[in-house]
């Protein structure tokens, strides 16, 4: 070396060439099965972690959020990598915008937070069908997550496309990912198909090396790690508060009798079903069982340190005993509240930390501001039926029985199916569908009049009158695709055929619903009002504009007299809304999607019915629990 000259050796170290400490080749992240830890660069290391989603935070939002938890204590992010968000079609990939992981990533490491990933393919998460594309169920025997051949072939085109972005990331190659989750409670699922698990091991091995360290993460019952956990995969554990650390790691511990105790989803609060009362922990209980992993030497990661929201379609649904479909709002009861805000929680967690590490110097980032834009009154444009011509400009299929929306390509929303009555009905009959078959919600109209709801698990007949000829509508709408629970695929739309009085109806119309794209293209606000719309029962749309003073703050959106829809603000699919059932009351409306220099356009699709004079009230809160809304509409 004495003999190359400055000049040269400067080469070599720039080319990182030389073996200094601080070259990449010296980086590593490993575990040590002697010391029972994992090893940073040959120290000991422990992460305390909190699970954020970037498809559930707005990209303008992410820096916000991520540097909250920064300052909160935690050194680490735990993300899930939603595959159906990134490939809405096969080999049609969408990494721009709000799905630019990239960008995220390189945020995160920016800000000096190491990352734990979780690429799936399937990841729970309460996420449209648990992360996997709809399209999948294209073919209706495939056997999702498990190793039938046409279910591996999409999952390896996708790994291909996905995980050499993220190689030049991981940890020992420069980057901040210290650690790669396989597929998401597997022990969970009915399949226990080694083969998958060992398939799935060999592409993310071949993908993104032999260094990685790889992991799964399961509930702590036998059965559950019996099926989840593989040779070659670091068997970690999942618990909430509520259980005992010693024997929720020792169940842990039958499994991997050496190597660091680590908790990769401890549950700071759980998630909303509609209809059910608003989940909430105590900070108390939350920092209690914190504390207690942390004298424990272990690894934790929160989930969710900050839960955001389920806007457009997203939002995935539970199978217990029954369809359970899951809130808009992701607030989760989280550290950080679904507006990114810092509650109490957080400082009680951020408390607990400092007992066990420095915290990072400088004031918590405080809660962005919020405001209450007031009432805006809306009016009705058109019933939806008299808007197919818009929605489904290519007309409609012609089918002697209904097909499913994966039969007709249709991922999200709504599709409308179309018939006549065969007969004269002079007498109520029984509308009716067979069990299971209505899937979610369908809205009947005949001679286009609401006659009510068919809805999965529980109203599956109406009794109507008419006569021969006349037509007969039904919208279904795709609620949420199962996320966990459910050993079967789950289809939507008219799963099977209708009957009047139990003799099947034919000859159906289907028209499959582009609703979204209309509105990105700025219908209707860009057309006029159909004139005959009068009456607020049944599907229809109404439309509003409203003026910030200037500012485009966060807000929340109440719907007073309201029963059920979809609401978009400048194009932007914020999500469903549906006070009657509840518990959620109010939609998140990040403040990046507002104007401040033009009109603000309000599109609802109400389903079940509006109120006759209606508007929306934009509140500076947000109300997740009916029974607090109850007492607050004297006020409002």
């Amino acid at each position: 070396l004495a003999r190359m000259g400055l000049p040269a050796l400067a080469l070599l170290l720039a080319a990182g060439l030389l073996h200094t400490q601080a070259s990449p080749q010296a980086r590593s992240f490993q575990l040590d099965y002697e010391e029972d830890c994992f090893r940073k660069d040959g120290a000991p290391f422990r992460y305390i972690s909190g699970s954020i989603h970037y498809a559930r935070v707005p990209r303008p939002a992410w820096r916000d959020r991520l540097l909250k938890m920064y300052m909160s204590g935690v050194s680490t992010v735990q993300v899930y990598i939603p595959w159906n968000y990134h490939e809405p079609l096969p080999g049609v990939y969408d990494f721009a915008g709000d799905r630019d992981v990239e960008a995220f990533l390189d945020l995160t490491a920016e800000l000096g937070l190491l990352v734990i990933l979780r690429p799936g393919p399937y990841i729970c998460a309460e996420w449209e069908m648990g992360g996997l594309p709809a399209w999948l169920l294209w073919k209706p025997d495939i056997v999702l997550r498990s190793s039938d051949p046409a279910y591996l072939a999409a999952v390896d085109s996708w790994l291909h496309v996905l995980l050499p972005k993220i190689k030049p990331r991981l940890y020992q190659h420069g980057g901040n990912i210290i650690s790669v989750q396989v597929e998401n409670e597997y022990g969970s699922y009915y399949a226990c198909d080694y083969e998958y698990m060992r398939h799935l091991l060999g592409s993310f091995r071949a993908l993104l090396g032999g260094e990685v360290l790889l992991f799964t993460t399961d509930g702590t019952l036998a059965e559950e790690l019996r099926c989840g956990t593989l040779q070659g995969l670091y068997a970690t554990v999942d618990f909430g508060p509520g259980s005992n650390v010693t024997e929720a790691f020792g169940a842990q511990r039958r499994v991997e009798p050496k190597g660091p105790l680590v908790n990769s989803e401890y549950y700071t609060g759980w998630l909303d079903y509609w209809g059910e009362a608003h989940a909430s922990t105590s900070s108390a209980q939350v920092a209690r069982g914190l504390e207690e992993m942390l004298q424990l030497g272990a690894s934790i990661n929160m989930y969710m340190f900050h839960g955001g929201t389920n806007f457009a379609y997203w939002s995935g649904a539970d199978f217990k005993d029954q369809y359970k479909p899951v809130t808009t709002s992701y607030d989760y009861d989280a550290p950080l509240s679904e507006a990114g805000d810092p509650t109490e929680k957080l400082f009680a967690i951020r408390t607990v930390i400092s007992k066990f590490q420095p915290l990072p110097v400088g004031p918590m980032p405080p809660a962005t501001p919020k405001y209450a834009y007031g009432r805006v009154a809306l009016q009705k444009y058109a019933n939806l039926l008299d808007v197919l011509d818009v929605l489904c400009p290519s007309g409609p299929i012609q089918n002697k029985f209904p097909l499913t929306f994966e039969a007709i390509k249709q991922a999200h929303g709504f599709v409308v199916y179309r018939t006549q009555l065969p007969r004269d009905v002079l007498n109520p009959a029984l509308l009716g569908s067979p069990p299971h078959s209505i899937c979610d919600r369908g809205y009947v109209m005949l001679q286009q009049e609401y006659q009510g709801t068919l809805e999965r698990d529980s109203q599956t007949t109406l009794r109507v009158t008419g006569r021969a000829g006349d037509t007969l509508d039904v919208l279904l709408e795709n609620m949420g695709r199962i996320s966990f629970g459910a050993n079967i695929s789950d289809f939507k739309g008219l799963l099977g055929n209708l009957s009047l009085d139990s003799s099947p109806l034919s000859n159906w119309l289907i028209y499959p619903l582009a609703i979204d794209i209309a509105i990105k293209q700025g219908w209707p606000h860009s057309a006029q009002p159909e004139s005959s719309s009068r009456g607020t029962a049944g599907p229809a749309f109404y439309t509003g504009t409203f003026k910030t003073p200037g500012i485009t703050w966060d807000t929340f959106v109440k719907f007073p007299g309201w029963s059920k829809g979809q609401l978009w603000i400048n194009g932007f699919n914020l999500g469903r809304y549906w006070p009657s059932r509840g518990p959620q009351q109010t939609l998140f409306v990040p403040g990046s999607l507002l104007h401040d220099d033009r009109p603000n356009n309000i599109t609802v699709l109400e389903l079940e019915g509006a109120p006759p004079a209606p508007f929306l009230l934009f509140l500076d809160r947000p109300l997740f629990n009916r029974t607090l809304s109850r007492s607050t509409v004297t006020t409002e």
